[in-house]
């Protein structure tokens, strides 16, 4: 691949799916353009292929074997240079008692044996701040209940949680009872395609600045290391 700017660092990315979804999902297709329109380069590889240990930086986003392979797979995640999110995010969200961890902070969480059929929303996360939701627009009840899953989930790990690239609440009921059935840290969809194609187009160019941001925290911007 012929790079534009030869002069600069350009850090290898991995978009990490797996075995069975080495190119991630249809949802995803447009994250390699994104990122290619702010000059950063990236592949899709399986988690467990042995060229994503060469990368700079690695995102999951379609892991879905993980809990089958649950020990190796927090295995590796301390193995690889840089990965989103962080490997610590990953190893507290693999465990469903994470869910104890945030109501013990005050989040409202689905009950044990909550109403069958109660209408679920996704509300998406990008860098820290409100991307998206699907489907349609929640009320603002329910976007509160996002954010103080995501912060106190921050908080929890002792982390910013601007330093999560992605995240999805689903969360449950209307505004009057709004509680979190899942905060999805690990390779969640993102529900690209669900948003009209403007506005996709928007949130993938914010997925995009998010992974420039997350670079620039780790050292590997594009100037961070100029070549002769």
């Amino acid at each position: 691949m012929k790079l534009a700017r030869p002069d600069v660092f350009h850090p290898r990315i991995v978009l990490a799916g797996c075995p069975a979804l080495v190119s991630g999902d249809a949802d995803d297709d447009g994250l390699v353009p994104a990122l290619r329109r702010r000059g950063l380069f990236a592949r899709w590889l399986s988690w467990d292929d042995r060229q994503t240990a060469a990368a700079d930086l690695v995102i999951l986003r379609a892991p879905r074997d993980y809990p089958e392979r649950l020990d190796e797979f927090l295995s590796w995640t301390t193995a690889v240079r840089h990965l989103l999110n962080p490997p610590a995010v990953i190893a507290w969200n693999a465990d469903r008692r994470y869910l104890l961890d945030l109501a013990a902070r005050g989040v409202p969480i689905v009950p044990p044996a909550p109403a069958v059929g109660a209408p679920e929303t996704g509300l998406v996360f990008l860098g820290g701040r409100a991307s998206h939701a699907f489907p349609g627009e929640p009320d603002f009840e329910l976007w509160d209940v996002g954010f103080d899953a995501l912060h106190a989930a921050a908080e929890h790990l002792g982390i910013s949680a601007s330093e999560m690239l992605y995240a999805r609440a689903d969360v449950v009921g209307g505004r009057t009872d709004p509680r979190l059935r899942e905060l999805e840290l690990i390779g969640p969809s993102l529900g690209w395609h669900r948003l009209p194609a403007d506005t996709r187009d928007r949130r993938l160019r914010e997925f995009a600045l998010c992974v420039e941001s997350a670079l620039d925290r780790l050292g590997l911007g594009p100037l961070s290391r100029r070549r002769p």
